[in-house]
């Protein structure tokens, strides 16, 4: 999309980003990794390191923000406008209900959605400490993929019958078809 600021995009009057965070609404605390801009209160936000080292990279920066204790995280793309509360509760319901250590979505082809699922954290922070230890101390630059290498992945197919919950907007096209969706 040119470089801009995806996130930022808004979709049915409202940018992206505040739209995941509105399906996490009740998560405490939600913690945004990216550049700053006007958040709800109580989102706290830091950067990975490098900045623009990639999502590995984010979730290790988002976990280092978590309050002890936590036990589960969301994990989600800023870019996913159609995300619902609901949706997000069937993911929870679906990790509570396994020994997996995170919920994913699938789509229709049996692609896992990585970036919208939720995860016990104990399991997140193995899965970074793993792929750090594989590449040399870093996660810098590391797919995602890399996390759920090895890792028990609880796959969830959507029941809903409307737009997934996890397509995201890489395109101008892609943003056109969720306001239609959000119509």
């Amino acid at each position: 999309m040119g470089g801009i600021d995806k996130p930022a995009r808004p979709v049915g009057g409202r940018p992206m980003l505040h739209r995941v965070l509105a399906a996490v609404t009740d998560a405490a605390p939600r913690i945004v990794v990216g550049p700053a801009g006007p958040l709800p209160d109580g989102v706290r936000v830091t950067r990975e390191e490098p900045a623009g080292g990639g999502p590995v990279a984010a979730i290790a920066a988002g976990l280092a923000l978590l309050d002890p204790g936590t036990t589960i995280v969301a994990l989600l793309a800023g870019d996913l406008p159609l995300l619902t509360p609901e949706a997000v509760a069937d993911l929870l319901r679906a990790l509570d209900g396994s020994a997996a250590d995170a919920a994913c979505y699938v789509d229709g082809e049996g692609r896992r959605q990585q970036l919208c699922g939720v995860w016990r954290v104990a399991g997140l922070r193995a899965a970074v400490d793993r792929l750090a230890a594989e590449r040399g101390g870093t996660v810098d630059g590391a797919p995602v993929r890399g996390l759920l290498a090895g890792t028990a992945v609880r796959e969830v197919s959507w029941p809903g019958s409307g737009p997934p919950p996890w397509f995201d907007c890489d395109t101008d096209e892609d943003v056109r078809r969720a306001e239609e969706w959000t119509r």
